[in-house]
């Protein structure tokens, strides 16, 4: 497991689109999980331990963040042959355990991580109502290790934000995490 941070954020960079099968049996566009205020894109997978650590978070997030008007998708791109519990069918599984709210995709080919540029699990990309990137953090000073209840929620603050002003915080802590897993 090797442990990787995030880039700075681009400001302004705009979200590619993507056409990828969810664990529902939909398949999902950029289009299609657009909000009228923003996109968290979010690159996760069932494994790593800093995932792990802020699954709960992630939900409790997801679902605030979509009553704001900003809505969420999950992608997987982990090599399931060298990874299986990433597989599409532990996806299908994860999703219903943990209860996601939001569309799980998979990025078999890993395409859509390539050209989003995303480097580890988990891996945020926040986005304004135009898909404009304002958000590449941290959720919150969780590593491998759930942060303590009172921690500063890093994401959903800078997401609440672009909600309401289209522009993200200038100020962003990268987020870190296990590298994706790429296909040899």
């Amino acid at each position: 497991m090797v442990s990787l941070t995030t880039p700075v954020c681009d400001f302004g960079w705009k979200a590619p689109d993507f056409d990828l099968p969810g664990v529902d049996g939909k398949r999902y566009t950029l289009t299609d999980v657009k909000g009228p205020n923003g996109l968290l894109v979010m690159f996760i997978c069932n494994h790593c331990p800093y995932v792990k650590a802020v699954r709960q978070r992630i939900v409790r997030d997801a679902k605030e963040l979509m009553q704001h008007g900003v809505y969420c998708v999950a992608i997987s791109a982990n090599d399931a042959t060298h990874f299986p519990e990433d597989s599409f069918d532990n996806m299908k599984r994860i999703a219903v355990e943990w209860d996601l709210p939001f569309p799980y995709l998979h990025d078999e080919s890993q395409q859509v991580a390539k050209t989003y540029g995303a480097v580890c699990t988990p891996d945020f990309f926040g986005f304004n109502g135009q898909l404009e990137l304002q958000y590449r953090g941290r959720l919150d000073e969780s590593r491998k290790e759930t942060a303590p209840d009172n921690a500063r929620r890093d994401l959903f603050e800078a997401m609440l934000q672009v909600a309401k002003t289209g522009h993200g915080p200038q100020n962003q802590i990268p987020s870190m995490g296990c590298s994706i897993k790429w296909k040899e």
